[in-house]
């Protein structure tokens, strides 16, 4: 049974560049689209009347926040994927089944927790991560409404990882596609014709994520899916929904490390530059996610494809889908480092006019984009080692950028140097962390080639 399984699913036997065509491309695009939801949102509000610079740096204060929840949509919709693809690999499609019903369990119930503790203590977060006077009044107006749409987010977000794993990418782009339509189409509406300010952007944002969950959740919900909830799966079962938690931890960890990280950022910022400085640097963000985050998609159609083949046992399959997905990983994060140094100030005009903050915007993007070109490699390498199980590994070397090197920098660097410290600071902590992924991708990678093929390395 099990290796009827195996051989028939395509994932087991298709040639690796075509399927990693197939899952990737419709990835990469969907990631593309949900780094719209930000730009699209910022770019309205740094060009209205009414808000411009100062609604640019509420949504950059709002933005470690709205990380914490796509931190939860990941946790467990990356973590239950994983599951579900590493026992379909096995042959064991009650446990695969069972791991998305208990992880849209976990989805919900986290969900409606963050609602509920953000609102409660929504003001005092914002003025943890960095709120001036000015700009509180505009972030609070705004993350309030994003937070009663968590829900929509971490299910949107869940069920996208699940139809990649259930060999259904396409459909994945589609439920990111349908709410980026949505929420471009809503937001010059809110903001310009009703002169719905922020509260407008947010509802715009939360509208398109509750039309994307329903269209996720409907592929999974319908009898004809083999794979689809089912309501007595989704009672949790303590070492499933640890397993799904363990691998989900990795992406987790490397999300809130960035929504600590922008909350430490802003603080500098405001200290060193003000409040020039923080719209700046969102714009900046923005514009580094749209080029990074299509590496992040690629990521994602590549991890069942190792998931299944390493479950498997098929090592020449799995090796030969990671070093052509960091080949491709590498050629993306080239090009939007090219971008970063030729056309900084063309990007940064797309937001807002204003000169002091063209300036300021010009130079921050050629700084912190200096060492963009090994973020391909550095991100499909560290995720290599969840895709195979190995959560440990993982979690270090996500963490390592933002974490171990990046956040110590920016407080040492601001501090030695003030504002160009801070900016230095990413590509000193981009250069590290790619070393340090390296030394355990390739020392693995070797082991690996030497194994038999029969045989799955332990170590």
């Amino acid at each position: 049974m099990e290796s009827t399984i195996q051989n028939e699913n395509p994932i087991g036997t298709e040639k690796v560049s075509k399927l990693l065509f197939q899952f990737s491309v419709p990835a990469i695009i969907g990631m593309t689209i949900n780094a719209l939801y930000n730009i699209v949102d910022r770019i309205f509000i740094g060009n209205s009347p009414d808000l411009g610079a100062i609604g640019l740096a509420a949504i950059t204060i709002c933005f470690p926040i709205m990380i914490i929840i796509m931190a939860v949509g990941i946790l467990f919709g990356v973590g239950g994927a994983t599951v579900f693809s590493i026992n379909l690999g096995k042959g064991d499609i009650e446990r695969a089944n069972k791991a998305i019903s208990n992880a849209t369990t976990l989805l919900i119930v986290f969900g409606l927790l963050i609602t509920i503790i953000g609102e409660i203590f929504l003001k005092d977060l914002l003025i943890a991560f960095g709120a001036s006077e000015a700009m509180l009044p505009y972030s609070e107006e705004y993350l309030r409404i994003i937070l009663l749409g968590a829900l929509f987010q971490v299910l949107a977000m869940g069920m996208n990882n699940f139809l990649r794993a259930n060999g259904k990418p396409k459909l994945s782009m589609m439920t990111m596609l349908i709410g980026a339509i949505i929420n471009t189409i809503l937001d010059p509406i809110f903001i310009y014709v009703f002169r719905m300010g922020m509260t407008g952007a947010a509802l715009a944002t939360i509208f398109s994520m509750f039309v994307s969950m329903l269209w996720g959740l409907y592929h999974f919900l319908k009898k004809s899916e083999p794979h689809r909830i089912r309501l007595k799966n989704m009672k949790l079962e303590a070492d499933l929904a640890l397993e799904v938690i363990s691998l989900g931890i990795p992406g987790f960890l490397l999300q809130l490390s960035g929504g600590l990280l922008s909350a430490i950022l802003n603080s500098s910022l405001l200290k060193y530059g003000g409040d020039i400085a923080v719209s700046a640097m969102g714009i900046v963000n923005s514009i580094q996610n749209l080029l990074i985050l299509p590496v992040v998609g690629l990521n994602q159609g590549l991890q069942p494809i190792v998931s299944f083949n390493y479950g498997a046992k098929k090592h020449t399959r799995v090796k030969e889908a990671v070093l052509l997905g960091i080949k491709i990983a590498s050629i993306i994060s080239i090009a939007g480092f090219l971008v970063g140094q030729i056309f900084p100030k063309f990007m940064v005009s797309l937001f807002n006019q204003d000169p002091e903050l063209l300036k300021f915007g010009e130079y921050a993007m050629r700084t912190w984009f200096k060492m963009t070109f090994l973020a391909g490699f550095q991100i499909v390498a560290a995720n290599f080692f969840q895709a195979i199980g190995k959560p440990t590994k993982a979690m270090l070397l996500t963490l390592t950028r933002q974490i171990l090197v990046l956040i110590p920098c920016i407080i040492v660097f601001s501090r030695l140097w003030g504002l160009s410290g801070i900016l230095y600071a990413a590509p000193f902590a981009d250069l590290t962390s790619t070393t340090i992924t390296a030394i355990f991708f390739i020392s693995f990678i070797r082991k690996y080639s030497l194994a038999s093929s029969e045989k799955i390395l332990e170590n």
